[in-house]
């Protein structure tokens, strides 16, 4: 299996503007996340899709791939469409490693490739344990709950499963930015239209759900920091310590 890995990086991020740029202990955000995604071997390429000509250059600058690509998208995926549509050599699936995870590893983004030996799953993504309460009620931590077979049920910005009965011990997951799609599936997503779960939660993957389409989860260690807000990357820079 053919697979690209596609870094969605933005200027214009709305909770943290610029953020793909910001220095972390000497590097980059969109740098940390490339060098760590090229640690995946799988990958027979790396490519970073970019609205941003500061990103780009920055890109090229530090010997990475990039690629330009339109402003209108609504969602990193719809960047991914776009790069695998310009692209002429043969891919069977894409990987969308999100840009504001600098800490991901090479681990869990090939325990989600391998999901695909089930020639069934369509789509994949990742989720860690997530046990402290405070980042369980935190809106910026978007929760996934799951089947006993870990395909996704919803995700969500509000607690699931809401806590009614406090002795059920119901496990937190947090649901990582990181998505495998096969080919088709992934172009199938840019001619649906926004869907209205998605739209009232903004998650993107909430598209496929209400389109019909499984997503597979896989439970993967702790992953570290994702960088949504100024306050992340004081704890990213503490991590690095």
């Amino acid at each position: 299996m053919k697979i690209l890995a596609v870094i969605p990086s933005r200027f214009a991020s709305t909770r943290f503007p610029g953020k793909p740029l910001i220095d972390i202990k000497g590097k980059t955000m969109i740098q940390r996340v490339f060098e760590q995604a090229k640690q995946c071997k799988s990958f027979a390429d790396v490519i970073v899709a970019t609205d941003d000509e500061r990103i780009y250059n920055h890109v090229i600058e530090f010997g990475g791939k990039a690629m330009m690509t339109s402003e209108k998208h609504p969602s990193g995926t719809d960047r991914c469409a776009e790069v695998l549509s310009k692209i002429d050599q043969k891919y069977d699936a894409v990987v969308n490693v999100q840009g504001d995870e600098p800490f991901v590893k090479k681990e869990p983004l090939q325990k989600v490739i391998d999901v695909f030996s089930d020639a069934t799953v369509q789509v994949a993504s990742l989720m860690q344990v997530l046990s402290n309460p405070q980042l369980i009620e935190d809106p910026n931590y978007v929760k996934v709950a799951v089947d006993i077979h870990n395909n996704a049920l919803f995700f969500s910005r509000s607690v699931i499963p809401y806590p009614r009965d406090k002795e059920a011990a119901a496990k937190y997951y947090e649901h990582i930015g990181v998505y495998a799609f096969k080919k088709q599936t992934l172009l199938d997503f840019t001619n649906w239209p926004m869907s209205p779960l998605e739209a009232a939660e903004k998650i993107e993957c909430l598209r496929y759900l209400e389109n019909g389409v499984a997503i597979k989860m896989v439970v993967t260690e702790y992953m570290g920091v994702e960088i949504d807000t100024p306050e992340d990357l004081m704890k990213a820079a503490a991590l690095l310590k």
